[in-house]
């Protein structure tokens, strides 16, 4: 299995990379940091004794997503697996050179544009696509027409909640066009994620408020490696099985609309 996974840097994305190479996958890590990845290829070739690629990427840049998208398939005839685990929460509202909020377009924009430069190689090869969403993506409600918040009230928590919705709701209009895709909740992990936020501190300091990354892990790579990852499109996992959700992370009217306005945000055009 030819499997990418972004956001492999360190965290969850980090430790399924070790877990997936146990499992034979062969991987391409791409995450922000060169340093951080190539630690990580390092634990992977003791594990395999094959250095894995690792390219490095802003999602913070349309053009850079794009610049990596060219790499992928260039170095990749067949993407069997694509682990969209890239991910960025800020209590502060910060923008991007392309003028989004910056939660939207790392958690949501850039992942969807990169999915869909991507989706030529991974239908070829029968792939599937696993993304990272969270549980906070049942608070979000989502206006396409206002995916940076400008015209509504914003919290960080607000727009976070926002931007996993649309994890959830690109999954379902992944599945309608016949991929295997899937999103989970790799549960509440005790990671550098988050930082300085109230809700992560009591985390990372109060017993039993968070798990241990390769948690997070086990629950990612059960749906790149398991046949649950095929059998399942368009579902939210929690738990290892699919979960039922609320309507506004399962409703295909909402998800073609955010589709449209995803294509419209990133510029992108389907072939």
């Amino acid at each position: 299995m030819n499997t990418v996974i972004t956001g492999a840097s360190d965290g969850i994305g980090a430790a399924s990379a070790l877990e997936l190479a146990r499992k034979g996958h062969r991987l391409v890590l791409v995450g922000r940091t060169a340093s951080k990845l190539s630690a990580v290829a390092d634990q992977v070739a003791a594990i395999t004794g094959d250095r894995p690629d690792t390219l490095t990427v802003d999602f913070t840049s349309f053009e850079d997503v794009r610049r990596v998208a060219a790499d992928l398939l260039d170095r990749c005839e067949r993407i069997d697996v694509l682990v969209n685990n890239a991910g960025v929460m800020s209590t502060k509202r910060q923008g991007t050179a392309d003028g989004h909020e910056l939660m939207i377009q790392v958690n949501h924009l850039s992942p969807f544009l990169l999915t869909n430069l991507l989706l030529d190689r991974i239908k070829e090869s029968s792939g599937r696509v696993v993304t990272t969403c969270s549980r906070a993506a049942k608070t979000g409600r989502l206006d396409p027409a206002d995916l940076s918040r400008e015209r509504r009230k914003w919290s960080g928590w607000l727009q976070y909640g926002d931007s996993k919705q649309a994890n959830a709701l690109f999954t379902v209009s992944l599945a309608e066009r016949g991929i295997a895709a899937t999103c989970v909740h790799p549960g509440v992990i005790r990671t550098g994620f988050a930082p300085g936020t109230f809700f992560m501190k009591l985390v990372l300091h109060m017993p039993g408020m968070g798990e241990p990354v390769e948690a997070g892990a086990a629950r990612l790579t059960h749906l790149a490696a398991h046949p649950d990852g095929v059998d399942h499109p368009g579902r939210y996992f929690a738990g290892n099985v699919p979960a039922a959700v609320p309507r506004q992370m399962s409703d295909p009217d909402l998800a073609a609309a955010l589709w449209s306005a995803s294509l419209a945000a990133t510029g992108h055009h389907e072939s």
